[in-house]
């Protein structure tokens, strides 16, 4: 019997080291699964950055840079209005003149219903 214990004793201590190995085990494999993780991040970072630049240097070389696009609007803006400034000095005295002749130059005559309807009852009443 008591080497039957001693068995049991030896199984059980093979036992709690093969737990022990695969404990190990687990714990390298999640270390090299951070590690392979953190790796990868920083490649991807690595690339974002490659490519933040890249795009940086393609927006600069075509589009310009951002005050040039503002300058290029504000001069664009300011065409506009002196262009309509122009507009409005060329016509402002015609507008005047025949705003004028509109309000001061009445005709009384009766409107054009009214025309039409008489002609209707006119037509019918015969």
């Amino acid at each position: 019997m008591a080497s039957q214990t001693q068995g049991i004793q030896q199984l059980l201590a093979a036992e709690k080291r093969a737990a022990e190995k695969i404990n190990e085990a687990r714990k390298r494999k999640l270390q090299r699964t951070k590690q392979a993780k953190q790796e990868a991040q920083a490649e991807v970072e690595k690339y974002k950055q490659q490519r933040e630049a890249e795009f940086k240097a393609f927006e600069q070389q075509y589009l310009g840079t951002k005050e040039d696009i503002e300058s290029k609007i504000r001069r664009d803006t300011e065409d506009q209005i002196s262009g309509m400034k122009q507009s409005v000095a060329g016509n402002k005295q015609a507008v005047i003149v025949r705003l004028l002749q509109l309000v001061c130059d009445i005709k009384p005559e009766l409107h054009h219903n009214l025309t039409l309807q008489k002609k209707l009852h006119g037509q019918f009443a015969a």
